[in-house]
């Protein structure tokens, strides 16, 4: 065994104790050689396969009393996946039990837990731990953690904080006055009775088609700002029956094939949103007649109407949202809001409204992470300081200046049309080949070299340039404060898997134990 290096990524764990010593061991120690930030699909996804290839000297920083990331955080009504159930799962543990096509929070929920527990990873997690800020100590080649529980270090730091964990409250006039309930879809108020309460929502992105259908039933009114239409696509809803969640756990093979089937369908996406947004007119014209099917109204209507290139924004898929907006006690206002009072709200365009209660569907801190502000790299500096210009990493993972640290779900692996897990699985893949190299060589850290990034990001963005994303004509999440796409991945998914498939040495540095790295 290598000096430094005491747990092995040999498929076996090497230190001779038993499982519940090993545990206790974790959950007493201040060192770790990684520390995993967030329970979501990455975080989890990451644990469970750093414990398959028996390295155990890890801990899971959640700042939260369980598992899930946004599935746990997000349980607004109606609350649902948008990606196809087939898909939304992680390759080595598919859920036969899934109950329609397209899950609920619930079940996205319950599956994560099921997946903490099935593979041993639970008695690594410190629950209620947040982080605060994190410190790359270059003399000792390791990373500082500090946590509303206390100081902690790590050789190796991963992050799996995802994208939409920090939700987006904009910055209003006036809202600090306002005497009424406020709250953001992604922290609902579940103890709040909106019954006959006059309601204003902000925003119609994904969160906001789902909830709006659900509490415009029971509000006294329902005003909804709106700055820009979506695309809707219907939402092809159907559930699994007892025989056929019976087949899939009886043949999992059957259930691959399926899932692969779904998977070639979504990347049959791609040409229109990357290569010729033309290719996408078919899915616009089945846009738009859903529209006249469902909204009678044709000043309703034309509200509601895109004046986009479908695909710039996030396309959404429902059946009941368009429906809510024509109730009696539901209005539509085509300008964001411009004030607030202590009961009313006003528009940009000078419409007021009586309200008591302010729902904000406005979406997450995407290009702007916020664990970006508290990452300082080898010269002291923040990732967000270093991303002043735009959010950039190597093959979406690693960033010159910050070694043995890596984002998972980082610049540039968003996606718009297909499951995110295929991407995580990718990144998680790339890490743990990563972290093979550092134990044969004996090396402490490794550190992409600028060279490798620049050229890296010079390609991605390259490649999209022309997508629908940047010349579709909107304004939309993906972009970041320069009006660089740095959330999605400009091509097919499995060109991203090849780009993650190995690491390779000549783009990165070696530290070694003195100051200075060295060439890898």
């Amino acid at each position: 065994m290598r000096a430094g290096h005491p747990y092995l990524l040999s498929g076996r764990v090497t230190d001779g104790n038993t499982s519940a010593q090993r545990e206790a061991v974790v959950n007493e120690k201040t060192h770790h050689h990684v520390i995993i930030i967030g329970t979501g699909f990455a975080g989890l996804g990451m644990a469970i396969r750093l414990r398959q290839h028996g390295m155990t000297d890890f801990v899971v920083l959640e700042r939260a009393a369980d598992v899930g990331g946004t599935w746990r955080d997000n349980c607004y009504p109606g609350c649902a996946c948008d990606v196809p159930s087939r898909l939304y799962s992680f390759s080595f543990e598919l859920n036969p039990s899934w109950s329609r096509n397209f899950s609920g929070q619930q079940e996205i929920w319950d599956y994560l837990r099921h997946c903490t527990d099935s593979y041993g990873v639970r008695p690594h997690i410190r629950f209620q731990h947040e982080v605060l800020a994190a410190a790359w100590d270059h003399p000792h080649r390791r990373w500082r953690i500090s946590t509303n529980r206390g100081e902690l270090s790590c050789d190796v730091l991963i992050t799996g904080t995802g994208a939409l964990s920090e939700p987006n409250v904009p910055s209003i006039p006036g809202l600090e006055s306002f005497q009424g309930t406020v709250f953001h879809s992604a922290r609902w108020n579940r103890d709040y009775n909106l019954r006959d309460r006059r309601v204003a929502v902000v925003g119609t992105g994904a969160s906001a088609i789902q909830f709006v259908p659900q509490i415009a039933p029971e509000v006294a009114s329902l005003t909804l700002f709106q700055r820009t239409p979506a695309w809707i696509m219907p939402r092809g809803e159907r559930e699994f029956g007892r025989i056929e969640q019976k087949l899939y756990r009886t043949l999992p093979a059957v259930q691959r094939l399926l899932r692969a089937g779904v998977y070639c369908g979504r990347e049959a996406l791609v040409p229109g949103f990357a290569v010729n947004p033309r290719l996408l007119k078919g899915a616009e014209l089945i846009a738009r007649a859903h529209l006249r099917r469902q909204v009678a109204d044709p000043q309703l209507r034309a509200k509601l109407t895109p004046d986009y290139t479908i695909g710039c924004k996030r396309i959404l898929i429902s059946n009941d949202y368009l429906p809510a907006l024509t109730r009696p006690n539901v209005g539509v206002i085509t300008s964001g809001i411009a004030q607030v009072g202590a009961d009313w709200v006003q528009a940009s365009d000078g419409t007021r409204r009586k309200v008591d209660t302010i729902i904000f569907g406005t979406g997450f801190h995407v290009t702007d992470m916020p664990m970006a502000s508290w990452i300082h790299g080898r010269d002291g500096r923040t990732l967000a300081e270093v991303w002043s210009g735009g959010a950039q990493a190597h093959r979406g993972t690693t960033v010159a200046g910050f070694p043995n640290l890596f984002i998972l779900v980082g610049p540039n692996t968003g996606l718009g049309h297909t499951s995110l897990i295929y991407m995580i699985e990718s990144q998680v893949a790339y890490t743990i080949d990563t972290l093979r190299h550092l134990e044969r060589t004996g090396a402490p850290a490794v550190e992409v070299r600028p060279e490798a990034q620049l050229a890296y990001n010079q390609t991605v963005q390259r490649r999209m340039a022309g997508t629908v994303w940047t010349a579709g004509g909107c304004e939309s999440w993906y972009l970041d404060a320069h009006g660089h796409n740095t959330t999605l991945w400009p091509t097919f998914t499995w060109r991203f898997r090849r780009a993650t498939r190995r690491f390779q040495p000549a783009e990165y540095l070696l530290h070694d134990h003195a100051s200075q790295p060295a060439v890898a």
